[in-house]
């Protein structure tokens, strides 16, 4: 008899249970919300990703440190402000940063799905070792999207072009991946045209900041395009880095399942009053949408 495990045959993966996940971390979660489909843990992602279950996560977005806090300066809202963003963010060196690149990427590429995909943000002081990890690690790069960040802040020292886009690389797991691609909705969402690789979308807007900032806080348009060109409904999205858990918010307003992981409790603090924003705005919908299909049939309230 044959005995299958992720595989029944080829093509089809075996699902793995979202709850049976998060049962195996022996983390207690940080935070899970109502609906039991997102969970925050505070820890270390290395620690987290060595105990999920190989080949058990559809979709990895990615926002490492990018180590550059080194006492620059930058400009924001009009006035000069440190770069600096904290300890997680200074830079040990070349080696260093490689090193640790090929490690968390090593633990996601084992946890994907033999068809998962992996999209990581970076600039130019990490993306290239970022790639150059993908490549000995045998990642299957799709495609290097340019986010061409719309209105970026000045140059404040006028010796450089303004750094206005940040570049994300999508890869599937291996060369041997028959990864997921939205290709009807990402064309119908670009006026029916292939969609290319460079993405003007805006920095968040004011109203994603309403429960406070976060240093390298992405736009959830970012996020949401992500999500809506390489998963299904009820895939198994993971942050490993997940900040104010911006993939999480994308993730839950999208049906997904999400696993968000980081070491700082002021960040996940923020992720759960942004996560639970989510939840009372999408009961708000539905409490509104079941009015109006009652209004419609002539029910009275």
């Amino acid at each position: 008899m044959l005995e299958y495990k992720n595989y029944i045959f080829p093509g089809f993966e075996m699902r793995h249970s979202y709850q049976k996940i998060i049962a195996k971390i022996p983390n207690e979660p940080f935070y899970t919300n109502k609906d039991n489909n997102c969970t925050l843990f505070k820890a270390n992602c290395l620690d987290v990703m060595l105990v999920i279950p190989p080949r058990s996560i559809d979709m990895i977005f990615a926002d490492p440190p990018y180590f550059l806090s080194n006492g620059g300066m930058s400009c924001h809202a009009g006035r000069r402000v440190s770069v600096n963003k904290g300890d997680w963010d200074k830079s040990k060196g070349i080696e260093e940063t490689h090193k640790f690149n090929l490690e968390w990427l090593k633990k996601c590429q084992d946890i994907l799905t033999d068809n998962g995909t992996i999209w990581v943000s970076g600039t130019s002081h990490v993306i290239y070792s970022i790639g150059f990890a993908m490549q000995q690690l045998g990642f299957k790069i799709l495609n290097d999207i340019a986010w061409f960040k719309i209105n970026p802040p000045p140059n404040l020292s006028c010796r450089y072009f303004t750094h206005a886009t940040e570049t994300v690389l999508w890869a599937a797991k291996n060369k041997m991946s028959r990864h997921y691609f939205n290709y009807t909705l990402m064309r119908s969402m670009n006026n029916n045209k292939q969609m290319q690789s460079l993405w003007s979308i805006t920095a968040p807007k004011p109203e994603e900041k309403v429960f406070g900032k976060h240093p390298t806080q992405k736009p959830l348009a970012l996020l949401e395009r992500i999500i809506l060109a390489s998963t299904r409904e009820r895939d198994i999205v993971l942050d490993p880095f997940t900040g104010s858990s911006t993939t999480g918010v994308a993730a839950y307003k999208l049906g997904r399942y999400f696993i968000g992981i980081d070491n700082n409790k002021e960040y996940l603090d923020k992720s759960i009053r942004r996560l639970n924003a989510e939840a009372k705005s999408r009961r708000f919908v539905k409490q509104e949408i079941k009015k109006v299909e009652r209004e419609l049939a002539g029910v009275s309230p």
